[in-house]
């Protein structure tokens, strides 16, 4: 009788014990062990898990579609198609007037100072040289006016010596280095003053788009007279949208 006892409460403690050893069903988790299981089933940790404010495939589509903007951008400036000029013009027009490059430029400068103000003197020294020429604008190249402002409006032709440099006549930033209609090669660069300059007809052109460029740097090459022995560029100043005469504020020889 007692062995028989024995072996009913061996048999009910295996029953126990197997019972213990099989999963619990998910719906009896609590709230707290249902979040446990679900960041550190698999091995994983706490530190793996997403955050609930991230969403990795809404990221991943930003960056595909910023990236298909950008080549949609290129292929649009460097196809030559016609009918895409106008979009072309207003996205330029955009870049150059409502983004004033080189009035941020000199904002930044005057709260913050050069960002190579560190270095030693140099930059000290020439910030003081060019203080003492910000009164007055800088000869492009020294010429003689072909074409005057009265001809069309917006600018005038000078002739050079051959093979002459077009200088800046104040510092400022790229904002336009390539090809225009009727003026041929043309650099813009806009001032800290909001004003642009023009230089075109030009037979070589040495800056780039975005480019900051200081008072009397070389900016390109003038193009050849038609009988080959002078030089000649176009240049302008347009001031509120405005081409003003530039024999007005610069004199020319």
């Amino acid at each position: 009788m007692k062995d028989r006892r024995k072996e009913i409460r061996n048999r009910i403690a295996n029953r126990k014990k197997i019972k213990d050893k099989k999963p619990r069903d998910w719906n009896y988790l609590h709230d707290e062990e249902r979040y446990d299981h679900h960041l550190f089933s698999g091995g994983g940790s706490a530190s793996e898990a997403s955050h609930p404010l991230f969403k990795k495939e809404m990221f991943l589509l930003k960056i595909l579609a910023a990236m298909l903007l950008f080549v949609s951008t290129a292929v649009m400036f460097k196809h030559p198609s016609e009918k895409l000029e106008p979009i072309r013009e207003f996205l330029q027009n955009t870049m150059e007037q409502e983004l004033q490059f080189a009035a941020i430029t000199d904002w930044y400068e005057k709260k913050f100072g050069k960002p190579i103000a560190f270095l030693p003197n140099t930059a000290e020294k020439e910030t003081t040289e060019a203080s003492n020429d910000d009164s007055q604008y800088d000869v492009p190249a020294s010429g003689k006016i072909l074409q005057n402002f009265e001809t069309n409006g917006e600018g005038i032709m000078i002739e050079t010596g051959k093979d002459s440099n077009v200088e800046a006549i104040n510092e400022g930033i790229v904002i336009f280095a390539g090809v225009k209609d009727h003026i041929g090669k043309t650099i813009i660069i806009q001032h800290s003053d909001k004003t642009e300059s023009w230089y075109a007809n030009l037979q070589q052109i040495n800056v780039k788009l975005y480019d900051f460029v200081e008072k009397k740097q070389e900016l390109g090459v003038v193009s050849i007279s038609k009988d080959g022995t002078k030089g000649e560029f176009y240049f302008a100043i347009k001031s509120n949208e405005t081409f003003i005469d530039p024999n007005q504020v610069i004199s020319f020889d």
